[in-house]
């Protein structure tokens, strides 16, 4: 079954909706005027409910089927929020926020899935009751978690839940899914390593923290290279390296690593952070300084729910003839709050030859619309079937 007609029609529709989002970034949990938009289009649509300021900006909408003998209730999610990002597009739609960019294509995550609840909302072609759910501060600031803490899933009676993602360098309107582990746990550092500082000329007189902390930093890919199963993934990234003094004629009394740990287990997390810790304070005691270890976890690992993974591909099939399976992907995704609270399945949805996200030439390909709202929609009406 190729994209449903009625988003070939919507298709420009969906796209203006999709520019205008561009064009007016907002991050994190600042996603005030995405918001209002999208509440002002559910309530255009005729949802059947409509409730703001879930995970603080978040929207969720209802929309009932033709009938309920089913009792089926489920949640298909997008992400809002742009990035802090200064766009270098040169598109007429380009951010008018300087500092802030739609370079992970929320935007088009957004817009495809108000065209589904448009779609829906007409059609009611379904046996049961579909939650449309767009969230916050997916980049970093957790939105995911902050909704279902609210209690989310438990108020709208949500039973099984599916998420999207654009995916640069994948065919425009292909798909691509993998059962289990997905998308790391994402993780981060910050150590402050202290010495003596001195001068450079005398660093017999001094513990010169910018050795201690090369040693350091070498000594933290032992994590992957020798703690580590080769079999299992782990990423340690040190990606700042600051020293309290920019003199050149002075060795630093302290020096602030900070970085980023990427994990697709829970035992390989534990790990990754024990041995950082032990690494980084026996470092620094065999140079004669010491170690302040701050460790914070991020997003869990992202695991797809084996049946709820299968029948998505299925969908993906039907929309565009084929479905691949996806690598492993080392970024975080906190989708995986909603995938522990409750069954589902997160699917790539390919973007094209174009830049890769979260690069500020990177924009959302209006190409891939017809397929990505065709796959909520054939999802919906296949997994309840109008009675």
């Amino acid at each position: 079954m190729p994209v449903k007609n009625r988003f070939a029609e919507l298709q420009d529709e969906i796209t203006a909706w999709r520019r205008d989002l561009h064009a007016n970034p907002e991050i994190l949990f600042e996603t005030h005027r995405t918001s209002a938009l999208v509440a002002d289009k559910l309530k255009a649509f005729g949802c059947d409910e409509i409730v703001t300021g879930i995970g603080r900006t978040g929207v969720v909408g209802v929309i009932k089927g033709k009938s309920d003998t089913s009792g089926k209730v489920i949640g298909l999610r997008a992400d809002m929020d742009a990035l802090p990002i200064h766009e270098q597009t040169g598109l007429d739609y380009a951010s008018k926020t300087d500092g802030a960019m739609h370079a992970c294509g929320h935007d088009g995550h957004t817009a495809m899935l108000l065209g589904a609840a448009k779609y829906l909302a007409e059609t009611r072609n379904f046996d049961g009751t579909v939650v449309v759910i767009f969230q916050p501060a997916e980049e970093g600031g957790g939105g995911g978690k902050e909704m279902c803490d609210d209690g989310m899933m438990d108020r709208f009676g949500v039973q099984e839940v599916y998420g999207m993602h654009n995916w640069p360098g994948r065919p425009v309107g292909s798909f691509a899914i993998r059962p289990g582990a997905f998308f790391a746990a994402a993780d981060q550092f910050d150590v402050i390593l202290k010495g003596k500082g001195g001068h450079a000329a005398k660093p017999q007189e001094t513990v010169d923290t910018t050795v201690l902390a090369a040693q350091t930093v070498m000594a933290l890919q032992t994590i992957a290279s020798r703690n580590a199963d080769p079999v299992d993934q782990v990423v340690v990234s040190v990606t700042s390296f600051e020293t309290s003094s920019k003199a050149h004629n002075v060795i630093p009394a302290s020096v602030h690593l900070r970085g980023t740990v990427r994990t697709m287990s829970p035992e390989m997390r534990d790990l990754a952070e024990k041995r950082l810790t032990e690494i980084c304070e026996g470092t620094a005691a065999t140079y004669g300084g010491t170690a302040e270890v701050q460790y914070h976890r991020g997003y869990p690992v992202m695991v797809n729910h084996d049946d709820q993974t299968e029948f998505a591909a299925e969908i993906a099939k039907k929309v565009s003839g084929g479905c691949d399976t996806a690598p492993l992907v080392m970024g975080g995704e906190d989708f995986a709050y909603m995938l522990e609270e409750r069954p589902g399945a997160y699917i790539l949805v390919g973007n094209g030859d174009t830049a890769m996200v979260h690069h500020p030439e990177y924009n959302f390909n209006d190409e891939a619309i017809p397929a990505g709202c065709s796959w909520w929609a054939e999802l919906v009406e296949t997994r309840m079937p109008a009675a």
